[in-house]
């Protein structure tokens, strides 16, 4: 093992790479032995370790431990696997893993996805599985063959000898009785025949032609569809309803209290929701439902203009860097809460019969999907057979599990299988949200360009004490309420009042060369539900730090590619996807009216810098075209890196113009897209990817394409109109 010092600024990057969490390494070896594996054997199938099935027929079926939620996900683990097994990863038969602690994610611990982190955690174990395998098949085909090994070779499943081929399913039995071996050596880079290739996606198919199976797609014989009201203000607790009523409904077959509202259980998801909505339904008044968005701000507003924060990083002395500045800037930026919005709202099936719970859901966390209907529904989490689907998007929102705590709830009172699903508006209104922020930056640079001091504070509320509170329940369903609530409490008084959250403030100051450097956090929370949203704090933080890295540029009358090239000279590959965007934008060229802003963001390891080509007509910013450029180590499969890319820049583009939840009385204004819209086509701009070509190891790409976007379109509109927004969603004065 090699232990090697770290900085504290260094450690504090290190432990916010997943979600502000610490990383933790976990290995993809051998089965274990507390529990079999979930895996339908087929008939003289051989299973070498937890995600590969080989059968007789030489079919090869593919056990994704992670969980695909159009981020490219089974594409990119099969084509590891498969560049090691000699296979091609289109000819394998993909299923998606249930719970077993051999599908635990090695960067995080536990079963789970997220963080961009599922290339950058299996590139060598699952490539090591693919060799392993393929060296045992190679010992079997040894032995049948009667040749030695050293005269074998394989090609796309076939094991190759004297000019024939042999499938690799004619070894299987053989290979049964055979030690796997261990460590089998790699391959180069230079070697890689399916790693770095130009390909679809193993999943078009089945999602082109409606053969791929959602959560939302599962259907029962004798279900019975469920619809939940909660309360408009989060944390209000149910008073009283009509029940009488309600039953007396054409199809409802029942009305169930749930710890989050009351649910209405009927013959159709329709009939269901129709009764629910006209149910009178009275909740007790809670502090929240006398807050609006504007005395979120002012609370807000009154602790950045306070003495009260936590550290996160102190480094250098500020006094000094401040006394050697030819200038200085100190300016205020505001985010607002946001929803995840993802195309298919919650849902999920759950069914309880002869001690035995079934639940279909697509989650982030299968194994904290088991733990929430064992503990709910009062079963050994032994007992519960998850049957994991595809997302239908989730951007961080398919993490927290509530609905699968009502699902549970709602078949245990009922006696049948249930289909609970969320509509658009329960989701908006009664879901959890990216937290609002207030950040204030103050910098300094010197005569020379450099950055010399830069004192940094973000307000707003935690994400990690939500997610420790969600969690617990789910991966220890055997704790007892007292003790959960203990530790949740604990968990909010440690992150108000002794450590700065670093998920609050990951992606602040880390990109730039500043050697005095402060960052501060204060925690207001007035009770908003809030959890990880797509790229978590460097959603927001980056809007703040490079809309003042150019600002600085400006005001000092540097050009903003060259700043902040001469303030990245200890971070070179951001310094690179920075130099290169630049000779991108020396050769574009723009039409009248138009214009060009740049921002360089480094998150989830990867290293992204964008440029915006914005017009403003009549008030209006439009965003014409976004040349991107990414670091992201190995391109596993570059048209999904482009897609995510892509994928990341829409989203952000939607935050940046449009989205935004205001809060009255407690509750989320928004309901629907017509009030929350997301980006239209009309709107969507032209995006360039340039994949910066590397043999380094695969970095994220599911999230670091968000977080330049916002501040590269800031950037842009004020060389097109001389005025600096601040604040999210984008607009201009009237």
């Amino acid at each position: 093992m090699k232990i090697e010092n770290m900085s504290r600024r260094r450690f504090l990057k290190t432990t916010a790479v997943v979600g502000g969490g610490v990383v933790v390494g976990f290995s993809l070896g051998g089965c274990s032995t507390s529990a079999p594996l979930p895996i339908d054997v087929a008939e003289g199938g051989f299973i070498p370790n937890a995600f590969l099935q080989i059968l007789p027929d030489n079919t090869v079926k593919f056990y994704t431990a992670r969980d695909e939620m159009g981020q490219g996900v089974t594409t990119g683990l099969s084509t590891l696997l498969g560049e090691e097994l000699d296979f091609d990863p289109f000819k394998m038969e993909i299923l998606l893993a249930g719970v077993h602690e051999d599908y635990n994610n090695p960067g995080m611990g536990v079963q789970g996805t997220g963080g961009s982190n599922s290339i950058h955690a299996h590139f060598e174990p699952m490539r090591q599985a693919g060799a392993n395998t393929r060296a045992l098949i190679l010992l079997a085909a040894a032995q049948d063959l009667g040749v030695n090994r050293d005269y074998l070779k394989t090609k796309d499943g076939h094991v190759i000898f004297d000019g024939q081929l042999f499938p690799y399913g004619r070894f299987v039995q053989t290979a049964a009785g055979l030690k796997v071996p261990e460590n089998t050596p790699l391959k180069a880079s230079s070697e890689f025949h399916y790693i770095g290739r130009e390909s679809g996606r193993v999943d078009a198919l089945a999602k082109s032609t409606g053969a791929a199976v959602f959560g939302i797609d599962v259907d029962l014989p004798g279900m019975h569809y469920a619809v939940v009201r909660r309360s408009p203000v989060p944390g209000a607790k149910l008073v009283g309803y009509n029940r009488t009523a309600t039953e007396s409904m054409k199809g409802v077959t029942q009305v169930v209290e749930v710890a989050s509202g009351v649910a209405v259980v009927a013959e159709s998801y329709w009939q269901a929701k129709k009764a629910a909505d006209q149910m009178d339904i009275a909740w007790e008044d809670v502090p929240l439902g006398r807050v609006d968005s504007a005395d979120i701000r002012a609370d807000y507003e009154l602790a950045l203009n306070s003495d009260d924060g936590l550290t996160g990083t102190d480094e250098g002395d500020l006094t000094s860097g401040f006394a050697v500045s030819d200038q200085v800037l100190e300016h205020e930026y505001w985010t607002p809460f946001l929803s995840h919005a993802p195309m298919e709202p919650m849902n999920a099936v759950v069914d309880i019969k002869e001690g035995w719970a079934d639940v279909w859901s697509g989650t982030q966390g299968p194994g904290a999907a088991q733990g929430l209907v064992a503990r709910f529904a009062g079963l050994d989490p032994s007992k519960v057979r998850v049957h994991q689907t595809y997302l239908g998007g989730s951007f961080g929102r398919r993490g927290t599990l509530t609905h699968i705590v009502e699902a549970t709830q709602i078949a245990l009172a009922a006696g049948k299988p249930i289909k609970l699903i969320w509509s658009r508006e329960d989701d908006l209104r009664n879901g959890l949200y990216r937290p609002a922020s207030l950040m204030r930056v103050k910098a300094g640079v010197d005569r020379d360009g450099k950055i010399a001091a830069w004192d940094a504070k973000r307000v707003g509320g935690n994400i990690s004490p939500d997610t420790i509170k969600n969690l617990l329940p789910a991966l220890f369903p055997g704790l007892g309420d007292t003790v959960i609530d203990w530790i949740g409490g604990m968990a909010d008084g440690a992150f108000s009042d002794w450590v700065a959250d670093p998920s609050s403030t990951e992606g602040l100051f880390e990109d730039y060369d500043h050697l005095n450097t402060r960052v501060t956090h204060a925690t207001v929370n007035h009770g908003i539900p809030l959890t990880f949203w797509r790229s978590v704090g460097h959603s927001y933080t980056a809007f703040a730090k490079e809309s003042m890295i150019d600002e600085l540029a400006v005001a000092g009358g540097h050009d903003p590619v060259g700043f902040r090239i001469n303030n990245t000279e200890n971070n070179p590959r951001l310094q690179n996807v920075v130099r290169i965007a630049g000779e991108r934008m020396k050769q574009m060229t723009t039409a009248q009216g138009r214009h060009l802003g740049l921002a360089a963001h480094h998150s989830f390891l990867t290293d992204v810098a964008e440029i915006a080509e914005v017009s403003v007509e009549n008030g209006q910013i439009k965003v014409h075209k976004v040349v991107c450029v990414v670091d992201c180590g190995t391109a596993v499969n570059p048209d999904v890196v482009r897609a995510q890319m892509e994928g990341g820049i829409l989203f952000g583009l939607t935050a940046a113009l449009h989205g935004e939840h205001l809060i009255e009385g407690g509750a989320v204004k928004e309901s629907n897209f017509h009030d929350y819209p997301i980006l239209r086509m009309n709107e969507a701009p032209d995006i360039e990817v340039v994949i910066v070509e590397s043999q380094g190891k695969p970095t994220g790409v599911g999230e670091p394409g968000l977080p330049p976007i916002a501040p590269a379109v800031a950037n842009a509109v004020f060389r097109a109109t001389g005025e600096r927004l601040r604040s999210l969603p984008l607009r201009l004065k009237a």
